[in-house]
């Protein structure tokens, strides 16, 4: 499997380097939200896009959670950094895991921002069509994100999620991503890995709930934590942005192992 430099941007000049993976509805702009408040001295912050989102909305690939693995270690590589940590959301939260297998003497810590398991998450009857068809039917995107945040959300915020998806996405690899997220289970390759590992799940996401994160990440890996946040449904970076920097940035300084370390 050959790697591919994923487009990316760069924010901070700290000595923890970090990559932030975006989930299956947006690209890398799933984390502007966040961009004001982070703490460049600290952390040296790369945003992605995967294979059929922004930047990189037209290129071929698997699109599977392996490949998007490789994709980064390549980034990594380009951009001089030895080792490093991942905050993934949702989708990009299985892919932060897959390197945990991939590259897991080049990991510091993962975060999970509301993550797919490394067992994927079945889809079953009507579930799965509507996740199937959301490819190509922008109501079943919206509803979709509707679900994942409790109900809570305004339309306008809907519709703005709906239609920055539909900009930033591919069809034919929209559709390909759900086969992987969902449907690939790579447990096996990653319990017991000691690698820190945070889940942070928002209150009020029915779907990526604390009690899945409990179920798995949390027995699975042995350093692992779950953070909760109240306010927050699937898309914490959008409904509760500074708690979650919060949390996350909280969780990657106790890091000191190798607190020194310019890679």
């Amino acid at each position: 499997m050959t790697s591919f430099v994923l487009p990316h941007e760069v924010h901070g000049d700290g000595a923890h380097k970090v990559f932030a993976v975006h989930g299956w509805l947006a690209d890398r702009s799933a984390f502007a939200p966040v961009l004001p408040d982070l703490d460049r001295a600290a952390f040296t912050y790369a945003l992605v896009d995967l294979r059929g989102y922004g930047a990189a909305r037209q290129a071929v690939g698997s699109y599977t959670t392996t490949e998007a693995a490789v994709d980064l270690v390549g980034v990594a590589d380009q951009l001089g950094w030895e080792r490093f940590s991942v905050v993934g959301h949702s989708m990009g939260g299985a892919v932060a895991q897959r390197l945990l297998s991939v590259a897991p003497q080049r990991l510091r810590r993962i975060v999970g921002v509301s993550p797919v398991p490394a067992s994927g998450l079945p889809l079953p009857g009507e579930q799965g069509v509507l996740f199937a068809d959301a490819a190509h039917r922008p109501e079943n995107r919206r509803a979709i994100l509707d679900v994942t945040t409790g109900g809570h959300r305004p339309a306008a915020w809907l519709d703005r999620m709906v239609d920055r998806s539909l900009e930033c996405s591919d069809v034919k690899a929209f559709r390909a991503w759900l086969d992987s997220w969902a449907g690939d289970d790579f447990r096996a390759d990653v319990e017991g890995s000691d690698v820190p590992a945070l889940a942070v799940a928002g209150e009020l996401d029915p779907a990526l709930s604390a009690d899945l994160m409990r179920q798995t990440w949390m027995s699975w890996y042995p350093r692992a934590r779950l953070a909760v946040l109240p306010c927050a449904g699937h898309y914490a970076m959008d409904e509760t942005p500074l708690e979650l920097i919060r949390v996350v940035e909280d969780f990657l300084r106790e890091d000191t192992t190798d607190a020194g370390a310019r890679g």
